[in-house]
């Protein structure tokens, strides 16, 4: 890294950082806005609203949109060292345009740890408080009925609950079959199922059959007592749960609820994904915001800027179109997070070649 780099890399960091302040400051001044009337009409404190709520907003959303403020500062300040012939200067010296995309990319690896770090062990934490607060306080997502659960609790043994309280930790109409291999060795079915202080489990008006060979043994009762690898926060399943774990507890989480057969974790496994695709997103980004502004233009900047616009409106249509096909199983995870990158990878491979030229 020579001073050139340094350079480079200083102008980088700085507009970002500077981009960052800028856009989010809009951004937190139109969401108070938005807002007002829910925090006078609950009567919010003005501590709980910056400390539970703005203080975590700043991080999840500049981590959030990381990529397009890389790609609008690169735009801005490369557009500018064209304007005043620094790029010019710069090759005329004999460095080659491959060496001077060096600085780049170590701004761009900077950027993409520090995206890693936070999207991955920080804001799940601190994010927790800000949706607690929008729960309580602007918009409730969480749910107190649970309907039509049906999961693998253990191996061979599938548990259906058509509707469960999490108020009361009551459920009804419950059905408990245990499979051994394809063959249903055991149905346990009840009026209602209950979780108790002691986290035990408990049936109420139950019937339960085994079947042993052309034989079936049947029992009834008012009550039975059972033990289930499950607690009742695991029946109400939600997208903002992905967002308050860390990147290793979402892993465990999702495999674990495939082994139970939980129907509801495509929204998990596409958070998963972004969280390794957004920020690789910064060299992508990087690459194609390089490539358009750094030829000398005539009327400077706006072009570029207007184009960077452009596109950064289309990745944001991407990301949220193809993560409308993933939930609704047009799209794998995979695809729905990854796309907006392969799109953009795309289209700066040919203008990099071209501009290198």
């Amino acid at each position: 890294m020579k001073t050139l780099d340094w350079y480079i890399v200083k102008k980088f960091l700085g507009t970002f950082f500077f981009s960052i302040v800028l856009i989010l400051s809009i951004a937190i001044v139109f969401d108070l806005t938005e807002k007002m009337d829910d925090f006078f009409e609950n009567q919010v404190p003005l501590k709980e609203i910056i400390v539970e709520y703005y203080l975590p907003f700043i991080p999840y959303y500049m981590n959030m949109f990381s990529s397009l403020f890389i790609f609008i500062s690169v735009i801005f300040f490369t557009s500018k060292l064209a304007g005043n012939s620094e790029i010019i200067a710069m090759l005329a010296t004999g460095i080659s345009y491959h060496r001077l995309m060096v600085p780049y990319a170590f701004s761009a690896t900077l950027l993409f740890v520090l995206s890693m770090w936070l999207g991955g062990w920080v804001i799940p934490k601190s994010s927790q408080h800000m949706l607690a607060f929008t729960d309580k306080y602007v918009s409730r997502f969480t749910s107190d009925n649970a309907r039509n659960v049906q999961m693998e609790v253990e191996p061979g043994t599938i548990l259906y609950i058509e509707s469960f309280r999490r108020e009361t930790n009551i459920g009804y109409r419950v059905s408990l079959e245990k499979f051994e291999g394809k063959s249903l060795v055991m149905r346990t079915t009840a009026d209602r199922i209950y979780y108790d202080s002691l986290e035990y489990w408990h049936l109420e008006k139950y019937t339960q059959r085994a079947f042993i060979g052309m034989r079936e043994e049947m029992e009834q009762g008012e009550r039975k007592d059972i033990t289930l690898p499950i607690i009742p926060e695991e029946l109400f399943i939600t997208i903002e749960q992905a967002e308050q774990m860390t990147t290793p507890e979402l892993r465990h989480y999702m495999e674990r609820q495939r082994q139970r057969g939980s129907g509801n974790v495509k929204a998990f496994e596409v958070e998963y994904h972004k969280r390794w695709a957004s920020p690789l997103g910064a060299f992508i980004m990087t690459l194609l915001g390089v490539t358009m502004s750094s030829r000398k233009v005539r009327g400077g900047m706006g072009k570029n800027l207007g184009i960077g616009i452009v596109l950064t409106a289309l990745y944001i249509l991407f990301s949220t179109v193809s993560t409308t096909f993933s939930v609704n199983n047009v799209m794998s995870p995979f695809m729905a997070a990854w796309l907006p990158n392969f799109v953009f990878l795309a289209i700066s491979i040919p203008l990099y070649i071209k501009a290198s030229k």
